[in-house]
């Protein structure tokens, strides 16, 4: 069964509220269904809703961070059950990914995009077979999700590359497919 769930998400404390609602409802089924989560290691925006209801629920937080946060005072290496600081964020990315066994995108900027896409890249060329969830909130990803069509369309990618992440619309589909991912199913789909 997967335990450590790395989940990516903004750090943004002025969003609608049905972003920290949707966080929170993944944190308590996360930690219901016996899952730690890996994350960002601040307590801030979406990443932290996630991780404290995580928490509440009975599982446990590994946080981590890069020095240069650290040093801008947005650690909370107090709520955690292990705290780990990096060099940068590329070690940081490296650190999230060793510790876990699944990845969740809920709802984030630049940062959640560009660590979402260094996972499903791994995935492709096969480094990894780790499930990959991007939570759609309110239709978040729709755009992102269509970009990616518009890549496999031009053929820049494989079809099959779709077969690499899934997309729910609730944090309940979110755990589902982790509880049921098949790594059995998943194979190679890089394009050389």
């Amino acid at each position: 069964m997967i335990k450590n769930v790395c989940v990516f998400a903004s750090s943004s404390n002025n969003l609608n509220i049905k972003y920290y609602n949707d966080a929170k409802i993944l944190g308590q089924l996360m930690g219901q269904a016996g899952m730690n989560i890996v994350y960002g290691g601040s307590r801030l925006g979406m990443m932290y809703a996630c991780a404290k209801a995580v928490k509440d629920n009975g599982g446990k937080i590994y946080g981590v961070m890069p020095q240069r946060l650290c040093d801008y005072g947005v650690a909370n290496p107090n709520d955690c059950d292990e705290f780990f600081l990096t060099t940068g964020m590329r070690e940081r990315k490296a650190k999230m990914d060793e510790l876990s066994e699944a990845v969740v995108a809920i709802p984030g900027g630049f940062g959640t995009l560009e660590e979402i896409s260094e996972m499903i890249v791994q995935k492709q060329l096969g480094y990894n077979n780790k499930p990959i969830v991007l939570l759609n909130t309110e239709g978040f990803y729709d755009n992102l999700v269509a970009f990616f069509e518009t890549i496999i369309n031009k053929n820049f990618a494989k079809e099959s590359t779709n077969e690499l992440y899934f997309i729910a619309d609730s944090p309940t589909q979110v755990v589902d497919y982790i509880l049921n991912y098949n790594p059995n199913k998943m194979k190679f789909v890089g394009k050389f």
